[in-house]
């Protein structure tokens, strides 16, 4: 235990731990620590709901704001935190709050990007007070924020900015928040205060103080006050952040998994309880009563409906020899486009579509086995739309057929050039169920290296279903793992959407194992589901979906 807390206080984490890591393991992200725990309660002195409350809030504003996988030694973070416009004193209140100071006029939000700026302040804003609420006596004695106006011009003040640190001090920051100090206010910021103010409630409106240079003393002394705000502390914001640096630089934090959990009414589902829906044991209850005869005509019914939507590019004569089967078109709608590098390229065409996940949309890519002629289409998709995960749910050949092209190079330290893109095995790892391939690829000028993992589901029997799903579902673990660390390596390269970029997903077709494995999570997520909406979403990216029987031993 990291600290001494009173027999109430330990009950409290106790009880809040036992229902955030019921969450944390409902979403398959690590579990919250004593000290994380200890953090949010006692910004909220130990009422479980509403630390529980505080944590979402705090994990919707850092996903919202894109506060994710922060390196306080990469550009331009590190700049911000050195440039003295937000800095954490390295002495406290006599109460022993600790006080944090924004300077308004080393704010300029005009001569960039405005929004870009702004993610940067707040970047280094959630970075040091997330450094400073780790301190016992932060957490106990709470914040001192000071918003420094003096010297300042209207340019320097953002509005939308002022609201986004206001809101975050009010009710998304593990902090006790004692009193919010402004200093040297000038006469127009009455307006904007005006407005600003509206967003604070009553209790927090008391804390709220503008104050001008000689009046700040009466809140603080001398020796809590930097020199330019007339206290005794000699300037020197860059020495006061750099003691906040060392701790975590060049490690992960331990809540951006945490963070990364799509918020509910943000998850982009395509899949909403109606009254086609029925929970596990309701399903249960009309398979049993329709029987084998009527799935099939339940199925038949499905299938036969006609998707809304268009097949040119499919049937285009010029891409027909770009199907696998001339009967698996795909929807204009829904399909991948490749960019045409010149005037010469025949055709953007590749076969494969977006489909949306539970949580995402365009979550998948599902796509057709490569052939030898689309190795070099293949490719090229994977680097333009930014793939780090390649799920395959066939064998290269099965029962004696050909299930798929071999398009990725299968002995480690090898390399083969793809079009434009060289594709180079890195290692391979077996498991029970499937093979792992780490592969690097780069285009022709090397300027820049991607890792991917390809990972194969070799469980499926060459006819029929797997007898169990523990093997499908084990699968499905690894590749959301799998995705969760390639999108945590690129750090600050990866920003939306927060489950990063699509998953390529095939098996020879791309109708059949492709739609069980990016379908899988469904039941996972939901109480209540619809076997029909599942089927159409399925359909809605692909035309043709095999029948029933050639499902069972289907690519």
């Amino acid at each position: 235990m990291a600290q001494a807390l009173t027999q109430e206080e330990e009950q409290a984490t106790h009880r809040f731990l036992h229902e955030m890591n019921a969450w944390t393991s409902f979403h398959s992200v690590p579990p919250l620590s004593w000290d994380v725990a200890v953090k949010f309660l006692m910004a909220r002195k130990f009422d479980v709901v509403r630390a529980i409350e505080l944590f979402h809030s705090y994990r919707e504003t850092r996903q919202r704001e894109g506060i994710v996988r922060l390196n306080p030694l990469q550009e331009p973070l590190l700049s911000e935190l050195l440039s003295g416009k937000f800095t954490v004193l390295s002495v406290r209140a006599p109460t022993g709050a600790s006080i944090a100071i924004f300077t308004a006029k080393l704010h300029h939000p005009a001569r960039k990007n405005s929004r870009e700026v702004q993610h940067t302040v707040l970047q280094a804003l959630f970075y040091l007070l997330d450094r400073t609420v780790e301190s016992v006596d932060t957490q106990r004695n709470g914040l001192v924020f000071i918003y420094d106006m003096g010297g300042s011009q209207y340019s320097n003040f953002e509005l939308e900015l002022s609201k986004k640190i206001l809101s975050l001090l009010r009710g998304a920051f593990p902090a006790r928040l004692k009193k919010v100090l402004i200093v040297s206010p000038p006469v127009w910021f009455r307006v904007p205060y005006s407005i600003i103010s509206l967003l604070l409630k009553e209790k927090l409106r008391e804390r709220v103080h503008m104050v001008s240079m000689n009046e700040l003393l009466e809140h603080l002394p001398p020796q809590c006050l930097p020199e330019s705000l007339g206290g005794l502390l000699p300037w020197d914001p860059g020495s006061w952040n750099c003691l906040l640096l060392p701790a975590r630089a060049g490690k992960p934090d331990p809540l951006d998994d945490v963070v990364l959990v799509l918020a509910e009414g943000q998850r982009g589902s395509v899949h909403k309880p109606g009254a086609g829906s029925m929970t596990l044991s309701e399903l249960k209850e009309h398979t049993n009563s329709l029987g084998r005869r009527g799935i099939y005509e339940e199925y038949e019914m499905i299938r036969n409906e006609k998707p809304e939507g268009t097949f040119s590019a499919a049937m285009a004569v010029v891409n027909r020899d770009r199907n696998r089967y001339g009967d698996v078109p795909c929807l204009d709608q829904t399909r991948v486009k490749l960019k045409r590098v010149n005037w010469n390229d025949r055709s953007d065409y590749i076969n494969a579509s977006f489909m949306d996940g539970y949580l995402q949309k365009n979550m998948y890519i599902g796509t057709q086995g490569p052939m030898e002629n689309t190795f070099q289409d293949f490719w090229q998709m994977v680097w333009e739309q930014n793939v780090l995960v390649i799920v395959m749910t066939t064998r290269v050949e099965e029962g004696g057929h050909r299930k798929c092209g071999q398009y990725w190079p299968l002995s480690p330290e090898s390399a083969v050039l793809y079009g434009g893109v060289t594709v180079a095995n890195k290692a391979a790892e077996n498991h029970q169920h499937y093979r792992k391939t780490s592969l690097e690829i780069s285009t022709r000028q090397g300027r820049e290296r991607r890792q991917i993992s390809h990972l194969q589901f070799l469980s499926w029997p060459d006819f029929g279903v797997p007898t169990s799903a523990a093997a499908l579902i084990s699968f499905r673990d690894a590749v959301k793992k799998e995705q969760r660390r390639l999108v945590n390596d690129l750090g600050n390269q990866w920003k939306v959407p927060a489950g990063g970029p699509p998953i390529v997903v095939h098996c020879s077709a791309g109708i059949g194992r492709t739609g069980t494995g990016t379908h899988m999570g469904r039941k996972h997520k939901d109480s209540m589901w619809s076997m029909g909406k599942t089927i159409q979403n399925v359909l809605s990216f692909c035309h043709f979906i095999e029948n029933i029987d050639s499902c069972k031993s289907g690519p």
